[in-house]
C-alpha cells in the first residue's frame, strides 16, 4: 500500500479511511494535499479489494478549504495557465469521488467551508456531528459560486432554490438545517460521529 505524506490513511477490512490531518490549520488544503487527493481516488476506482472510503477530518474541523496562505496567495502571482491546470485538479478530486465505484461517506466534524464543504458534498453519504456546519463561501473571497463544480452538484442534493442561496451568499449552514435540507444524512451528538461512520462503513 503506498504511503500518503499530506494526509492520514488506512486500510482495514476493505474499508479505505482518509483523515485530513493539518488541524492546527483547520484542515486546510495545499497544492500536495489536491494532489493526493485526485491521485488516491483515482487509484481506489480500479480497487476491487476496497469497498468503501471515509472521509474524516482531525481536530476541531473537517476541513476549512484552500490555505489561504498557500493557495489563495500563491494563485494570485500565477498566470492564466497555471490557475488553470490548478483547477482541473481540484475538479479531478471531486469527479474522482462521484464516479468511484465504492460508495464515499463524509464523517463531517465541525466546520467544511469552501472546497471542504464541495469534498463532503461530493460523498454519497455525509453523517454530521451536531457541531458541524457548512460554509460554500467562494464568492465571499471574490471567487465564482460555481467553484469545483458544486454549482452542479449542490442543486441535485438540496434543490434549485437552496442551492442558489448557498452559493451566492456563503452563509452557514448548521447541522440541523443541512438535515432539513437533506444535505445531511443523519446529525449524531459530536462523540458518536466516529462510531456511526465506522457502522455506516461496515453496511457495505
Amino acid at each position: 500500500m503506498r504511503s500518503w505524506e499530506h494526509f492520514d490513511y488506512g486500510e482495514h477490512d476493505g474499508v479505505a479511511t482518509l483523515t485530513f490531518s493539518r488541524p492546527e490549520r483547520l484542515n486546510s488544503l495545499t497544492f500536495e494535499v489536491y494532489a493526493d487527493i485526485r491521485d488516491l481516488t483515482d487509484s481506489l476506482r480500479r480497487r476491487q479489494d476496497i469497498r468503501v472510503l471515509v472521509l474524516r477530518g482531525r481536530g476541531r474541523g473537517f476541513c476549512s478549504g484552500g490555505d489561504v496562505d498557500e493557495i489563495i496567495g500563491e494563485l494570485l502571482k500565477k498566470g492564466t495557465r497555471d490557475v488553470y491546470e490548478f483547477a482541473q485538479v481540484t475538479g479531478a478530486c471531486v469527479r474522482n469521488l462521484r464516479e468511484m465505484p465504492q460508495p464515499v461517506i463524509a464523517a463531517v466534524n465541525g466546520v467544511a467551508a469552501g472546497a471542504g464543504a464541495v469534498l463532503a458534498a461530493a460523498a454519497d453519504i455525509r453523517l454530521l456531528a451536531e457541531s458541524a456546519s457548512f460554509r460554500f463561501l467562494f464568492t465571499s473571497v471574490g471567487l465564482s459560486g460555481g467553484d469545483m463544480g458544486i454549482c452542479w452538484l449542490l442543486p441535485r442534493i438540496v434543490g434549485l432554490g437552496r442551492a442558489t442561496e448557498a452559493l451566492l451568499l456563503g452563509g452557514k449552514i448548521t447541522s440541523q438545517e443541512a438535515l432539513a435540507w437533506g444535505l445531511a444524512s443523519r446529525v449524531v451528538a459530536d462523540e458518536k460521529l466516529d462510531g456511526a461512520a465506522v457502522e455506516a462503513a461496515l453496511q457495505f
